[in-house]
């Protein structure tokens, strides 16, 4: 499992990378690995708020079309441009340019809920 050391993981499959009241989303590898081929991916615009939980988006492989779930509430700030036109590249980088979308985080607080690497990877373990 190639989680990163750095990173905050939901029991969802999404990963968060926060400094501060910025932080960047993505799905993980093994969330990636499971769907299989993806084909599609639907984000939102930037200028949009979710609060913590709320669909942002929608994943679509060849085997399934899965739900992607804000992990902490913020403001899309920006949109992984380059992952809406390559979906597939996902299966070859979730992490590094495999970002979906950039928040300000409303609540910072709400990072330290979420499961560090060592936690998911248990999770995922189950």
């Amino acid at each position: 499992m190639d989680s990163q050391k750095n990173l905050k993981f939901t029991k969802d499959h999404e990963w968060v990378d926060a400094n501060g009241t910025t932080g960047t989303i993505g799905v993980t590898a093994y969330a990636i690995e499971q769907l299989g081929d993806i084909v599609h991916i639907d984000l939102p615009e930037a200028g949009k708020t979710y609060k913590t939980g709320e669909s942002f988006g929608t994943i679509e492989s060849t085997k399934t079309v899965s739900d992607l779930y804000m992990p902490v509430a913020g403001k899309i700030t920006a949109v992984n441009a380059a992952v809406k036109k390559s979906p597939e590249s996902l299966q070859t980088d979730a992490y590094k340019n495999g970002w979906l979308v950039k928040i300000e985080i409303s609540n910072p607080n709400e990072v330290a809920a979420l499961l560090d690497a060592k936690g998911y990877d248990s999770f995922i373990k189950e």
